[in-house]
């Protein structure tokens, strides 16, 4: 195939980019051309495979100054629509974190609880263009003499806002069973007693991090879809685990490697960030990820056809082993069979239910595959690899 290189650096796919020549498929399409030209010829005529992920993601945040008032004040206390923020920062700097609660939130004191409104909820209604009422207590100084503040804000009047997320991302994750004899309301949703149902995560042959699972390209400085904008990869996401157990293809059978994340809040869209209720358990954010993987060898074109068939995770029962912290596996089940809406377990057929959306994570691969081919977006090297094992 004259002219069409195996090889490739990533300067050279962004030329090709800058040119308008440049190859883009999303996952699911790299799984069907691997398997049907293998990688050597994948990687000579794909230059970039984008992989997308829609689904809740608790360790989420933002970080905003919200500009100084007059008199000044050092803030001590800040709630934004009566979520707290966390105000230990600086004088009007905070953090919102998606799984905090409104103050007056009655919890699970009334079982299961419903936890309306939360920190994702806020950072929704900011990103929606919404008014969200700021509250701000202090306790006075010399340069900071004002001890209180209330004010309607808009994300746009904000001085800075930045979506930071401490873990998003996960390289593949728990199926949930439930094998207790009561209802439970957990992180990974409503689990029926006796096994009633299992519950899963991650989109599969289109998550990011399984289609790159030693972390060949993604790293610290890698440009992604965040939100609906674009933001980078700043390093590994707390509780990264890069050495779980294995297939011999390499990705994780267990929840291994994560991501931190951040991006310019006021360029997001609330499509892409929205705040969840999860019943008894507490609020969260959902999160759009999407994060352009180039095939610069064969090796990464293997990787990235990987399918939902080779793709295993292991059953975990969230009724007594993982609130124990003992989390042995029960067995291992593929993403194709999840994704069939049932799988087989103790020789009976068990409704399977995504927390992540396939439809949404398979329209951000979209997305993220027209701004490349359009110029928009261009790739970027990773400036320090994610800690990990060197491929098999």
């Amino acid at each position: 195939m004259p002219g069409k290189k195996a090889h490739k650096t990533i300067q050279e796919i962004n030329r090709k980019i800058k040119e308008g020549k440049v190859v883009v498929v999303t996952a699911d399409e790299m799984t069907e051309i691997v398997k049907r030209k293998g990688p050597e010829r994948a990687a000579r005529e794909v230059d970039v495979v984008t992989t997308g992920t829609f689904s809740p993601m608790c360790s989420s945040g933002a970080f905003i100054n919200f500009g100084h008032a007059k008199p000044a004040i050092k803030a001590a206390k800040v709630w934004l629509n009566e979520v707290p923020a966390y105000a230990g920062l600086g004088a009007v700097d905070i953090y919102i974190g998606a799984t905090e609660p409104r103050e007056d939130d009655p919890l699970n004191r009334v079982h299961p609880g419903q936890f309306p409104y939360g920190g994702g909820h806020v950072i929704e209604d900011l990103v929606a263009g919404k008014r969200v009422e700021l509250r701000a207590t202090a306790y006075g100084t010399d340069c900071y003499p004002n001890k209180g503040i209330k004010k309607k804000v808009k994300l746009e009047e904000l001085p800075y806002a930045m979506l930071l997320n401490p873990r998003n991302a996960y390289q593949n994750y728990n199926c949930a069973i439930n094998l207790s004899q009561n209802i439970i309301y957990t992180y990974m949703g409503v689990l029926k007693p006796q096994g009633g149902n299992v519950n899963y995560a991650t989109s599969g042959q289109l998550s990011p991090l399984l289609n790159d699972p030693y972390y060949l390209t993604i790293g610290m400085g890698t440009r992604i879809f965040l939100g609906g904008g674009k933001g980078h990869v700043i390093g590994p996401g707390t509780q990264h685990n890069p050495h779980a157990p294995r297939g011999k293809n390499g990705v994780p059978i267990q929840p291994a490697g994560t991501l931190m994340v951040m991006g310019d809040l006021k360029a997001m869209n609330p499509r892409w960030l929205a705040g969840v209720s999860m019943l008894g358990y507490g609020c969260s954010l959902a999160v759009g990820i999407g994060i352009p993987i180039p095939v610069l060898n064969p090796d990464i074109a293997r990787f990235t056809g990987v399918s939902d068939e080779e793709i295993f995770t292991q059953i975990i029962d969230y009724g007594s082993d993982y609130p124990k912290g003992q989390a042995r596996p029960l067995g291992k089940v593929s993403y194709a069979e999840l994704k069939s809406g049932s799988i087989r377990f103790n020789g009976q057929d068990i409704p399977s239910v995504p927390l992540s959306s396939y439809v949404r994570a398979l329209e951000i691969a979209n997305i993220l595959k027209e701004w490349i081919q359009s110029g928009e977006f261009l790739l970027s090297e990773a400036v320090e690899p994610l800690p990990g094992p060197k491929p098999k």
